[in-house]
């Protein structure tokens, strides 16, 4: 419209049959145009509105209830600056008191290049609204469906990759049956179980076990390796990041406790948290709830945690390297996994087992060892305990043509430390030994370091600084 007798009777019937609210404002502000539509929409019939200003009855207050003075109001800047204007981001106010959304224009009408009033034009844009908000919790619920999805699929890759080797607790030994008791015991409650052992002795083994016992077993079990994390990142690992959290984090990522959500959370190498995760995973496993990196909504969790270290987390305490709180959270049924020169006797049932495994595995018969060899197994010291003796079966299975493996001459390791020998020192016998048993090969899955269950760049790290060298 651009002339003021746009108002005029012949143009009034048009005006009134349009299902859009209509408004006309003179120079001042106030009405002096109403059609039917905007008097059925508002419930303000035009004798109550016209001259007078109609922000002050139906834009009188944003959606929240905070004041909207006319000076703001869209409609009466375009009265100001004589510029257009369109908005979808308010409401107007019933006579009722109630309010619904709306989709205004404000247009300034002229006359000979004079601004003589405004139209604003609108219309209910409820329904739109809510098929909007409908939309957007149905896309809600297809990422997050998309995410479950992405998650589960990870999670069971990892088990399938878990699922290589030998998997079973076996031995007759009293140490063996006296941890599968205990296993039986704690299996179907909820408390924490604090797993404690050397390297390669079998304590994520013992894990699953205690997971498949469990009331939780048709739920995952999700395993965190803490050492093989940076600080910086072992937070994102356990608890997840928001999209633009930090550098990288293009898209919102599941941590491993929200994976673990009715299931079980093992935390694999638990000594090697900093002081600032352990304090994080204190609160979590005190209030069951988190937020994601980046994010300010709780999440809350049920998960039943398994913790596993080789370190004697009683003296990392008293060295201030871990925190007395945490260390009592966790220690609330404590299991101890023998080394296998504590249970030489399961030596030849374990060797069978594997060998079968190995057999599937390399497709080639695989019957077992000889005399000979079953002796040096049985007498060997296994610095790298049950890993160990699976890496030096399935080196050997690789290189035999015989369904009977004969072993070269192991090189025999001390069974413990000497006295008077200081902490690096034992370290780095231990090292050695098992590097010589594994021909000093580091990494790959016969390599030391999957023996020692450490990370090879951690392996040569130790290697550098305890100056320990190939021959």
């Amino acid at each position: 419209m651009s002339q003021t007798d746009s108002f005029l009777p012949e143009n009034r019937l048009l005006l009134n049959a349009v299902s859009e609210g209509i408004y006309g404002f003179d120079l001042k502000g106030n009405a002096v145009f109403i059609n039917p539509a905007a008097e059925r929409m508002t419930g303000w019939s035009a004798d109550e509105l016209l001259g007078r200003k109609i922000h002050d009855f139906h834009h009188h207050s944003h959606a929240d209830g905070n004041p909207y003075p006319h000076e703001e109001c869209p409609i009466y800047q375009t009265l100001k600056d004589g510029k257009p204007r369109e908005i979808s981001s308010e409401v107007f106010w019933r006579k009722d008191g109630s309010c619904f959304p709306v989709h205004y224009n404000s247009t300034p009408v002229w006359q000979d290049g004079k601004l003589k009033g405004v139209v604003a034009i609108f219309r209910d844009i409820s329904l739109q609204k809510q098929t909007e908000l409908s939309l957007r919790q149905a896309l809600e619920q297809v990422q997050a469906l998309s995410e479950q999805l992405a998650s589960e699929n990870s999670w069971l890759q990892a088990e399938l990759e878990d699922k290589t080797g030998h998997q079973q607790i076996s031995g007759n030994s009293s140490a063996i049956q006296q941890l599968l008791k205990q296993l039986r015991l704690v299996a179907n409650t909820d408390s924490t179980v604090l797993i404690q052992g050397e390297n390669g002795t079998g304590k994520e083994l013992v894990a699953r076990q205690l997971h498949r016992l469990s009331a939780r077993r048709d739920k995952p079990m999700i395993s965190v390796n803490c050492a093989a994390f940076s600080a910086s990142l072992l937070e994102s690992e356990l608890f997840g990041h928001e999209k633009g959290a930090f550098t990288g984090a293009s898209q919102r990522r599941k941590g491993r406790f929200e994976l673990a959500h009715k299931g079980t959370l093992f935390l694999d190498e638990v000594a090697e948290l900093s002081l600032e995760a352990q304090s994080k995973l204190l609160r979590v496993i005190q209030e069951q709830e988190f937020e994601r990196v980046g994010g300010s909504d709780s999440i809350k969790v049920d998960i039943r945690l398994i913790a596993a270290t080789h370190h004697d987390l009683q003296k990392r305490v008293e060295q201030g390297l871990f925190r007395m709180d945490l260390y009592y959270r966790l220690n609330v049924f404590p299991l101890r996994v023998p080394a296998l020169r504590e249970r030489r006797e399961d030596i030849p049932e374990l060797v069978q087992q594997m060998l079968k495994s190995l057999s599937q595995k390399l497709g080639k018969p695989l019957a077992g060892v000889d005399g000979d060899s079953l002796q040096q197994l049985m007498h060997y010291s296994w610095p790298g305990n049950v890993r160990e003796l699976q890496n030096l079966l399935e080196r050997e299975a690789i290189l035999t043509h015989s369904p009977i493996i004969s072993l070269a001459p192991l090189t025999q390791s001390s069974s413990g430390p000497r006295p008077g020998q200081t902490l690096a020192e034992v370290e780095a016998a231990h090292i050695q030994a098992t590097l010589q048993a594994c021909q000093w090969r580091i990494s790959g899955p016969m390599g030391a370091a999957a023996a020692l269950g450490l990370p090879p760049s951690t392996l040569r790290s130790r290697m550098q600084k305890l100056k320990i060298r190939r021959p």
